[in-house]
């Protein structure tokens, strides 16, 4: 399916989870070119059209060499959508600091490392990166997730910095905050089908809309049911 992002480079990042899967496989039927990133690294089943990087995406040195592999293998990249995450909940007085700071670490300090490299790349040629918040991020913290409210709306602050250091529109950058994934499989819940996501991702990364929306939090939640 040819689109306005056919032809583009697109890294996805947490390739192997279930939103990255889908994520990869919309980009590449868009006719891009896809570099998909995760710690499991080439056994991570992908489509024709895409290319499996390895990498632990907290860490500065495998992430600076990740893009640097990316941008020898596949070439100049065009935009990044960071979908490594994670979910937990606890009440407060029972999060330890290690469970903080991995929270922390995968939701917030991952999409700094990889945004930060991203844009290194794009400077001067352009280039948008995405990155998913949540509903806790953007509206409102939530009972017994302090670690997690406080990583997605990080994401929000990060998306809203970088556009205000970018304000030429050189470098786009937005936050997805979606409810609830929907997959599928769950019984009874409230939230937004991923696919429905994935379309607005892909939607944001067509470079008219990205200009056009630069440094929007767009909150998708979703029908109830």
């Amino acid at each position: 399916m040819s689109s306005a992002i056919s032809g583009s480079t697109i890294v996805v990042t947490g390739a192997a989870g279930r939103l990255g899967r889908l994520l990869v496989e919309a980009y590449v039927n868009r006719g891009a070119t896809v570099a998909g990133v995760d710690r499991e690294g080439t056994a991570i089943p992908l489509p024709d059209g895409a290319h499996a990087f390895h990498a632990d995406l907290t860490d500065k040195d495998e992430v600076a060499a990740c893009f640097s592999k990316i941008a020898d293998d596949v070439g100049p990249i065009d935009g990044l959508v960071h979908a490594v995450g994670m979910w937990s909940m606890a009440p407060l007085h029972k999060t330890s600091l290690s469970d903080w700071r991995q929270m922390l670490d995968i939701n917030l300090t991952s999409a700094f490392l990889c945004f930060r490299e991203a844009i290194k790349q794009m400077r001067g040629s352009g280039g948008q990166v995405i990155g998913f918040a949540s509903g806790q991020g953007a509206d409102g913290g939530a009972a017994q997730q302090p670690a997690y409210s406080a990583s997605k709306a990080g994401i929000i602050r990060l998306v809203e910095s970088i556009t205000a250091e970018y304000e030429d529109g050189d470098i786009r950058a937005h936050a997805i905050a979606p409810s609830m994934l929907l997959f599928g499989d769950e019984e009874d819940a409230e939230g937004v089908p991923a696919e429905r996501i994935v379309d607005l991702a892909c939607y944001l990364t067509d470079p008219a809309v990205s200009r056009a929306t630069n440094g929007a939090v767009i909150r998708a939640y979703g029908s109830l049911r």
